[in-house]
């Protein structure tokens, strides 16, 4: 009914109770993001899904739960971030209860069938949503967040400076000026710097 993709491992579903169903993660620590998916050969029923969850030992061994988000008919394959996961703590689940053998370096992904009405009402880790923003944008994001902190870094004030005939000096309020439209015109248009 499920498949999990790790970094190219496809993974087994082993159901652990009616509407329950795991995979092990050996090796999570190397893992940055999980694939969930409906295999296509069986749909949920009528008005249910399925809640993922991201299970992995804390110091003392015990599996710490935590809800990434949930795939259904309609959604029927989804990507979650799990790598930032291990140091935020766990949430209710509905794992708690059976004894799923867990060793140290193995995690679970488990997924709840669950009525759509109590999927839409839960929230999920945030750390685990996968970032809608394409990388292009992301990095230019960044580049610009980074040239406007180190340039403004050697900002000095009139008093401050030394003259120099030799050297050009740029106000800090122009470089800010720039920052913010530039900003502003990547956000409307990603691929503006094309035309």
């Amino acid at each position: 009914m499920f498949g999990c993709l790790i970094a190219g491992r496809l993974t087994d579903a082993q159901q652990v109770a009616e509407g329950k169903f795991v995979f092990n993660l050996p090796d999570y620590e190397n893992v940055n993001h999980v694939v969930v998916f409906m295999l296509g050969t069986t749909p949920f029923p009528v008005g249910a899904g399925g809640s993922v969850y991201f299970s992995y030992p804390d110091k003392s061994g015990m599996p710490v739960w935590q809800l990434l988000g949930f795939i259904t008919n309609e959604k029927p394959s989804a990507i979650f971030k799990i790598s930032r996961l291990k140091a935020e703590e766990g949430g209710q689940h509905p794992f708690g209860m059976m004894n799923i053998p867990q060793t140290q370096s193995v995690a679970q992904i488990g997924i709840s069938l669950e009525p759509m009405e109590l999927l839409t009402q839960q929230t999920p880790v945030a750390s685990a949503a996968v970032s809608t923003v394409d990388s292009f944008t992301q990095f230019t994001q960044k580049m610009l967040d980074n040239f406007y902190n180190f340039s403004t870094s050697f900002a000095l004030t009139q008093a401050q400076m030394i003259p120099n005939p030799s050297e050009m000096f740029i106000p800090a309020s122009i470089v800010l000026k720039w920052y913010e439209n530039f900003h502003r015109r990547l956000s409307q248009n990603p691929h503006f710097w094309k035309s």
